[in-house]
């Protein structure tokens, strides 16, 4: 599944010249809107509140469900390439820890997309994700670093955890679609509230 999501608003005037004030998002079915209704997910709605808090917007969703590291990272310079983006939000890892997948290419796919957008002139935004505690708590306590370890070596902004107040609720199954992977309707509006705070220092 493909979703791309633009606004037709005008660039920032605090935007470099010929730098697009375009939010690139590169993720997987967290961030594809799978099982929900279109325009309901965190991507949609964050949009929207660009659109209301800063009276412009532009978001391309590049997000793929089921897609791993390795699949963003073959697909990243092309996106830079075309909507040369200042800020690129990276929202992958979850299926390499699905597929078990080595943390290690997992890290280095994670590098080589970091850098690639750092070198294009954008800001990243890494979006951590944890693994169940039946994955073992020292494979758990790995995979959580590897998002951290990348965004500190490159100076790129982390939210560690994106569903936070989600997975780790009161009633995390009110907030999963019945696969109990997917977050539902009613979660999105969390995960942007965790996603939010950085986002608007990124772009200020």
């Amino acid at each position: 599944m493909f979703s791309t999501l633009a606004g037709t608003f005008p660039v920032w005037a605090a935007q470099p010249q010929g730098r697009n004030a375009t939010i690139l998002v590169v993720g997987d079915s967290l961030s594809a809107e799978y099982g929900l209704k279109r325009g309901s997910g965190w991507v949609a709605l964050m949009e929207q509140r660009l659109a209301q808090e800063n009276g412009v917007a532009k978001v391309i969703n590049a997000s793929i469900s089921g897609d791993t590291t390795s699949g963003g990272r073959s697909r990243l310079a092309a996106l830079l390439t075309q909507h040369q983006p200042m800020l690129v939000i990276i929202e992958l890892g979850g299926n390499d820890a699905l597929r078990g997948l080595p943390l290690q290419m997992t890290q280095d796919n994670l590098q080589a997309m970091t850098v690639a957008a750092q070198s294009a002139g954008a800001k990243v935004l890494l979006i951590g994700m944890q693994v169940p505690p039946n994955y073992g708590q020292d494979y758990a306590n790995r995979f959580t670093a590897t998002f951290a370890t990348v965004a500190k070596a490159n100076k790129a902004a982390l939210v560690p955890f994106m569903l936070k107040n989600v997975a780790d609720g009161p009633d995390p199954q009110r907030l999963f679609q019945n696969d109990r992977i997917h977050p539902n309707e009613l979660a999105h509006p969390i995960i942007l509230n965790n996603v939010w705070p950085t986002i608007k220092k990124l772009i200020a």
